[in-house]
């Protein structure tokens, strides 16, 4: 019967549990606020349990001296991967906030129950899709899947913060933008357009009320186009969640 030391039992739960906590606060779906605390807790305590007897052994037990330092890297890296894949909904509801300008509905705002702070209903229209697309391609399985596979390729102790890591953490967080646009491309390409004409209308013929149809004209157009291309949505995010993942791991990569 093969006896393990209760300092690395000790030691492998915590580990890995810390890791997890860390995907936990940061990922989307799993940090939402709406989740309570407790159910987090348990989640991540059943989880800590399931996979300790896969990856607990190959984690070695550590001294109370680098503890400290052992448990803020495992911490990174949960957050690494949340960020990771959490950059998806940050271009969203940036998509959002852009749009909700150009069909004016900037002015109207709804309490955002994953945030818990006022959004437009643009925005919040986005993200709301975007989370019922993640749910529905259980992205959220992937997710557990990588944090899982991730004590196989960086073990417990192995990680270390290099110049590449950093730029690549940067590089991550500046996709938020290009990502934003990407999304927001069709319908904010369109009220551009209606942007130019109804300005060369007004100059054409200046007796036309065009600032009160100008408003209406967006709005209707902006719509129509969301409407039009929310078939095409849940080929365009299934590839950027597996590019948000496949990022996450390659960030491991680099700190490895």
């Amino acid at each position: 019967m093969i006896q393990i030391p209760l300092l690395t039992i000790i030691s492998g739960l915590l580990t890995i549990g810390v890791r997890l906590t860390g995907l936990m606060l940061f990922a989307p779906f799993f940090g939402s606020v709406v989740i309570p605390s407790r159910v987090k807790a348990i989640l991540v305590l059943s989880i800590t349990v399931l996979l300790f007897p896969t990856v607990g052994h190959n984690l070695a037990a550590s001294t109370l001296a680098t503890w400290p330092l052992m448990i803020f890297m495992e911490f990174l890296i949960g957050i690494g991967m949340g960020i990771a894949t959490n950059v998806v909904f940050e271009a969203a509801q940036m998509a959002g906030q852009v749009l909700g300008v150009q069909m004016g509905y900037s002015l109207v705002n709804i309490l955002d129950p994953q945030t818990q702070v006022d959004t437009t209903v643009v925005s919040l229209f986005y993200q709301s899709i975007v989370m019922l697309l993640f749910l529905r391609m259980d992205v959220h399985y992937w997710l557990l899947r990588a944090i899982g596979n991730s004590f196989l390729y960086m073990p417990v102790g192995t990680m270390h913060l290099s110049g590449l890591f950093t730029m690549a953490i940067v590089k991550t967080v500046g996709q938020i933008f290009g990502l934003g646009i990407q999304i927001a491309a069709p319908v904010l390409s369109a009220t551009l357009v209606a942007d130019i004409v109804l300005g060369l209308l007004g100059k054409a013929s200046p007796q036309l009320p065009l600032m009160l149809l100008g408003p209406s004209i967006k709005s209707l157009l902006g719509l129509t186009i969301l409407i039009a291309t929310l078939k095409y949505w849940p080929d365009l995010f299934r590839r950027l969640f597996l590019d948000s993942l496949a990022n996450g791991e390659h960030l491991l990569h680099l700190a490895h």
